[in-house]
């Protein structure tokens, strides 16, 4: 007697169609990517543009908690690490996990991607290679 008016009740409810039935799922997974992938992207991202600029002379922190000095970029994989005097590994780039300091170009770099020997030329350093170096 009891159950009838409540299966007549339940009956009566339906009638939404499907759309609707995955418009919170559909609401939940975009607030997933807003607030989860996207800055995991953007930090993915910036973690890659710094270790692709690593040189020689800058300080590096290992995946496995290591501090050194990297001595030696061997190719776009692999870096030497100097950890204590005399002591030098090799290391995948990938494992990198932080640059702690980064060191200045080497002089030697600059002028070979200038013009050569404008740097020693004597008027031809201009204002800023007396405000950065230059002498005169």
């Amino acid at each position: 007697m009891f159950v009838t008016p409540a299966y007549a009740q339940a009956a009566a409810g339906g009638g939404g169609s499907g759309f609707e039935a995955f418009l919170p799922l559909i609401l939940i997974f975009g607030v997933f990517y807003i607030l989860l992938i996207l800055p995991q992207q953007k930090k993915m991202k910036e973690h890659k543009a710094t270790l692709s600029a690593i040189r020689r002379g800058d300080k590096v922190v290992t995946g496995g908690g290591i501090i050194g000095t990297v001595t030696k970029v061997i190719d776009d994989t692999e870096i030497t690490v100097e950890i204590s005097d005399g002591v030098k590994v090799r290391v995948q780039r990938g494992l990198i996990s932080t640059v702690l300091s980064k060191t200045e170009p080497v002089k030697g770099d600059k002028k070979s991607e200038g013009s050569g020997d404008s740097g020693k030329s004597g008027g031809g350093s201009g204002i800023l290679g007396m405000l950065f170096g230059g002498k005169k």
